[in-house]
């Protein structure tokens, strides 16, 4: 017979326990530790059957066939380019992000496409009524005969609804709300949200219908439950943005099926979400002129270029401990420049406060904007404006050197299109590639070089 055993798992990251602690040992969360039961079914020579079995046997590498893989085109260009080219058949794809940042909207107006294109689409919604879910349709003008709507959590419920529609596209919104009769502990618990992905990999994987999944994610900005849960899938976007900005970037930190570098910008509208297919201008079309502490700097996000506006605003300080504040940079990369300015340049930041922002919730990890915030930074500082036709590109070394940078011509090329004059890029970066009509390019070897240029010593 079945024996039933007690345990405690931590909420946050799964660690089991026989017995209840008020912090664990695995993520060091408090209070995270709940009660469930677990049913132990008796075992033959230690083997437990997965629910899959496969005659198939191993067969050398070099004899396998390649498909052409047939993904299915979503019609929105952001998406297919996060995706790496469309939907895969059989993928399970986790969406996560922030409360009310537009996940269901985004995935409703998906599945509104791929019904107009004949496709069957299943949504499955677990945190509202088909009343609701149809309110929030006629508001985005999304109808559709191949597009089927079901408010349910019971996954075997859910499965039967799959089986008898077959659509090619399933949604599940919210991986949380979804629970498993076998299971003994509450929707949303560490247990539920495995098993119940599971069983959602394991028919994606058999019936080839490609199936996303929202998940709920922490204070921390994690999607809630499991870490096990983002390596069971085959994809994992992130939707961010602030809930009162209109922007909104959908970024992959995990596909299987493509790169994990792109990212997709759409604004919110009254309508739904629309695409941004030129971002760099709607960046910089609010850009303030004549006024010190203000760059544009060429970043790359994939195979994208961005151009963006950076902000620096350097004031003396009036406590004891200079405050360093950063929106959508490293807090510590700016900390690191602001030495070598201080060191390599000769300014005195040591008692001065620094604010930098990058213009538009947009933020930028690649080493290439260094040169930016270190000119932006100098600019407040001297309280000298900088040219509004110049882009700066380069990384910058704790020697004060200006390193080279990767996809030079790309950056360049998205500059002189939007009408900029001048671009300062790392000397090592000149040569071998074709400078475009319209714009000049100049390089730099070190931060002292490059500040003489833009703002004459």
């Amino acid at each position: 017979m079945a024996k039933r055993k007690t345990k405690f798992v931590c909420q946050e990251c799964g660690y089991e326990s026989t017995k209840w602690m008020g912090k664990c040992p695995g993520c060091q969360s408090w209070n995270s530790m709940a009660e469930e039961f677990e049913e132990q079914q008796s075992k033959k020579r230690g083997f437990v059957t997965s629910g899959v079995s496969s005659s198939k046997k191993p067969q050398p590498i070099t004899t396998i066939e390649r498909d052409q893989e047939q993904r299915l085109s979503t019609d929105m260009i952001e998406l297919n380019r996060v995706l790496g080219g469309g939907i895969v058949p059989g993928s399970l794809v986790l969406v996560g992000g922030d409360p009310g940042i537009g996940k269901s909207t985004l995935l409703l107006q998906v599945s509104a496409k791929l019904a107009q294109n004949n496709h069957k689409v299943l949504y499955i919604s677990g945190e509202e009524s088909v009343k609701q879910t149809k309110i929030r349709a006629d508001r985005l003008n999304v109808t559709s005969d191949n597009l089927y709507v079901l408010a349910e959590t019971d996954l075997e419920f859910i499965e039967k609804a799959i089986e008898e529609i077959n659509p090619a596209l399933v949604i599940i919104d919210s991986i949380q709300t979804v629970y498993m009769a076998d299971v003994t502990s509450a929707p949303g618990s560490v247990s539920q949200v495995r098993e119940s992905t599971a069983a959602l990999m394991r028919i994606a994987k058999t019936k080839g219908i490609a199936i996303f999944i929202v998940g709920h994610v922490t204070k921390q900005g994690a999607i809630a439950g499991p870490r096990l849960l983002e390596h069971m899938v085959d994809s994992v976007l992130y939707f961010e943005g602030e809930r009162h900005h209109t922007f909104r970037i959908l970024r992959a930190v995990k596909n299987r099926f493509g790169s994990t570098n792109e990212i997709g910008i759409f604004e919110m509208k009254e309508i739904g979400l629309e695409e941004v297919l030129n971002p760099s201008e709607i960046f910089l079309e609010e850009r303030s002129e004549a006024t010190s502490g203000s760059i544009v700097v060429a970043s790359m996000e994939g195979t994208r270029t961005v151009l963006v506006e950076i902000q620096a605003l350097i004031s003396p300080t009036t406590f004891g401990n200079p405050r360093r504040m950063a929106t959508g940079i490293d807090h510590n990369r700016v900390s690191l420049l602001m030495a070598v300015l201080e060191k390599r340049v000769g300014m005195l930041l040591q008692n001065q406060d620094a604010y930098l922002n990058v213009a538009g919730g947009v933020r930028l990890d690649e080493p290439a904007i260094d040169l930016g915030v270190a000119i932006c930074i100098a600019s407040s500082f001297r309280d000298q404006p900088t040219n509004q036709t110049d882009v700066v590109i380069g990384e910058i070394g704790l020697t004060g050197e200006v390193r080279r940078v990767s996809r030079i011509e790309q950056r360049v090329l998205e500059a002189a299109k939007l009408g900029f004059k001048r671009v300062i890029v790392p000397e090592q970066n000149l040569g071998g590639w074709t400078i475009p009509d319209g714009i000049q390019v100049l390089g730099v070897s070190t931060v002292r070089e490059a500040l003489d240029i833009l703002m004459g010593g």
